[in-house]
């Protein structure tokens, strides 16, 4: 999937209230780990208000 598509499932995946990992989401949209924080990055940047643990 292109980048913008993995971060819109990424975001929907999050709205559904269950906390998740930062692996589950990797395993889910078939992705690293890492790219899983970089694009929490780049959303938190753009005024999406990610909340972590």
């Amino acid at each position: 999937m292109a980048k913008w598509d993995n971060m819109l499932s990424m975001l929907w995946m999050l709205r559904s209230g269950r906390k998740l990992t930062a692996a589950q989401i990797a395993d889910s949209l078939e992705i690293s780990v890492r790219t899983v924080y970089r694009y929490i990055d780049a959303l938190c940047a753009s005024g999406v208000p990610v909340v972590a643990e």
